[in-house]
């Protein structure tokens, strides 16, 4: 039994897609679960609750932590460490391997030109720190012996059928879709790199049912040759046939924004990350698996064809 944990949200739609080349016995939980694959099997579950967890977890050779909290400090101060608890308990009780999909929040911010797997642990805000935390609360279970595990890191995502959850599709694919100018943070001249959704579902399947990939942390592929800011929303309205109208989003505007957007409500802190280049590395991956990495341009296409074509 292979589980997903938080199968309902835009990485954990792609893992399930993914696993369903390694097993057909899959089991997805959530608070709502519904069927990717016509085999799976559906677990009903508060992830906060120990016993709920536990239950879940029960039977499964690999245990797969996509969940994603609403996107507020306040929640996942409250929630993270909590729910990171209840599977490390639960995967060490039965047996089970764990992959944890994590981001790169708790890199420090004047190493984020070329970030590799060894980039400095800083983190330069309040979420960062809490990601830092549950990462050392699984790596730490690791290194006693106690627990096999390993951590999938991406950039910033972005790909089809994400709703609310990609800073890149409301920021950019919808504001130029109903004719409005994108919105893009700080500074359009520097780099950003994004990973393409449905290649974190496939490299994290390919992870997790690969026993030389734990114990350690890896860079999803993400494509090289990053864009720009403006680089981004020139091709993302030249895909669209539209015009590539932008504004920068100071930090006035974001908070203006986040009136009207959770997710922009809570970026103000986040905004280093668009005021220097953001580019991630994958080398380690792709050095070490066959995988074809899904081109920029390509990725911006199949969101259009998905999202955005009437």
């Amino acid at each position: 039994m292979q589980t997903i944990l938080g199968s309902g949200g835009a990485i954990g739609i792609e893992l399930a897609k993914a696993l369903n080349e390694y097993s057909t016995d899959i089991r997805l939980v959530s608070r709502n679960p519904y069927k990717i694959n016509e085999t799976d099997e559906l677990f009903q579950a508060d992830l906060l609750n120990p016993r709920d967890v536990r239950e879940a977890v029960e039977g499964s050779s690999i245990v797969y932590a996509t969940v994603g909290f609403p996107y507020a400090y306040k929640t996942w101060k409250q929630s993270w460490p909590v729910f990171i608890k209840n599977v490390i308990d639960a995967c060490i009780e039965y047996k089970s391997k764990l992959v944890f999909f994590d981001n790169i929040y708790m890199y420090d911010l004047n190493h984020l030109d070329g970030m590799t797997e060894d980039t400095l642990i800083k983190p330069p805000s309040k979420k960062g720190v809490i990601r830092a935390e549950i990462a050392d609360m699984i790596m730490d279970k690791v290194k006693e012996g106690k627990l096999t595990a390993l951590i999938a890191r991406s950039a910033d995502f972005y790909g089809p059928g994400i709703k609310n959850t990609s800073v890149l599709t409301e920021t950019v694919f919808n504001p130029l879709s109903k004719g409005k100018k994108a919105n893009w943070m700080a500074s359009l001249n520097f780099k950003h790199s994004y990973t393409y959704t449905p290649d974190a579902g496939k490299a994290t399947a390919l992870l997790g049912n690969s026993e030389k990939a734990y114990n350690q942390v890896w860079h999803l592929p993400t494509a090289e040759n990053t864009f720009t800011g403006r680089e981004w929303i020139d091709t993302i309205a030249n895909e669209m046939g539209v015009e590539p109208k932008y504004q920068v989003a100071t930090k006035f505007i974001v908070n203006l924004l986040g009136l009207f957007n959770p997710i922009m409500r809570e970026m103000p802190e986040m905004m280093y990350q668009y005021d220097r280049d953001y580019i991630f590395n994958s080398d380690k991956f792709t050095n070490q698996f066959a995988f074809e990495v899904t081109p920029y341009r390509e990725g911006i296409r199949e969101i259009i064809k998905s999202d955005y074509k009437k």
